[in-house]
């Protein structure tokens, strides 16, 4: 099995570099043309949202929940094919074919099932330490809440209002300060060390392998390339999981967004990140060992004073 991986993995690769040459040297997308005519969400015209029933099944991911949530995906959200995956996340998201093959395909592989042939059920997506991790931006970790198909709104206002900064490009006077708000790579990097300190000291059962923080500093990065960081537009997507009308990526790539270039915007937030956490251990360390010395002062006087 091993081998195949290898080849797979090499040839999907090897595509994207090419791809990524390719959108070098071809125009970019028209603004309002970025969906392709004839797929749902084309001139920023979405399918109605209606908000998932009792027995719909739902993921630890907004964007494949937003896509049910439309009935661009089924609304039910089972008995998926992952070719379907594929084809949906690159129309609607304008991810580049081979980011749309490679993670359909991984998540397959996590779930011992055949990307070819086989079908999943969103929920099953949320495996633990699959593509699912400990620390999420918007959920709580597994053990404190089985179901991960639920967003944990407190922890989503709490990022949306570390938002620091502004659209340069916004309208001036705009009525709703929020319409040019952006989240920024910074303060994705410092809400991520916030939640990794907090969820470790809170979880007995915290896990977080340096895959996951990859993988976690990946989710934070799609906030940033395909949203744009626009608080407006994250607020409805992350707590409704709807794709606000009028919206479209902001990607303009004629081939889409391909991994190495996703990558030049999730190394350097995971390794902010990584830098945040040790500034976070060092505070808390100070606090602690300021304490223990206070601590000590007054049962020293208190002793002094028998």
């Amino acid at each position: 099995m091993a081998l195949p991986k290898i080849f797979t993995d090499t040839f999907v690769f090897v595509w994207d570099f090419f791809l990524t040459l390719s959108n070098i040297v071809m125009p970019n997308l028209k603004a309002g043309h970025v969906v392709p005519s004839g797929h749902p969400g084309a001139g920023g015209q979405w399918p109605e949202y209606v908000p998932p029933g009792v027995n719909d099944s739902r993921s630890a991911c907004p964007m494949l929940n937003a896509l049910a949530n439309h009935g661009i995906l089924p609304h039910d959200g089972k008995n998926i094919p992952f070719k379907t995956m594929n084809e949906t996340v690159r129309s609607t998201y304008n991810f580049a074919p081979s980011f749309c093959y490679f993670v359909p395909n991984y998540i397959a592989r996590i779930l011992k099932k055949d990307y070819s042939k086989d079908t999943f059920d969103l929920a099953e997506i949320s495996l633990h330490n699959g593509i699912e991790h400990d620390a999420s931006l918007t959920r709580e970790d597994t053990f404190h809440q089985p179901d991960q198909g639920k967003p944990h709104i407190p922890f989503i206002e709490e990022l949306l209002g570390s938002a620091s900064g502004k659209d340069s490009k916004a309208k001036h006077g705009a009525e709703d300060s929020n319409d040019v708000v952006l989240l920024t790579s910074d303060d994705l990097a410092r809400y991520s060390a916030k939640r990794r300190t907090e969820a470790k000291a809170r979880n007995p059962e915290f896990s977080l392998s340096e895959f996951h923080k990859a993988f976690g500093s990946s989710n934070s990065a799609t906030l940033l390339r395909i949203f744009g960081g626009r608080v407006s537009d994250l607020r409805p997507f992350l707590i409704e999981e709807r794709i606000p009308n009028g919206w479209e990526p902001s990607v303009r790539s004629r081939i889409g967004l391909t991994m190495a270039v996703f990558n030049l915007t999730v190394l350097p937030l995971e390794a902010s990140t990584g830098r945040y956490i040790k500034e976070l251990t060092k505070k808390s360390s100070n606090v602690q060992e300021t304490t223990r010395v206070g601590n000590y002062g007054a049962t020293g006087m208190t002793e002094a004073n028998t």
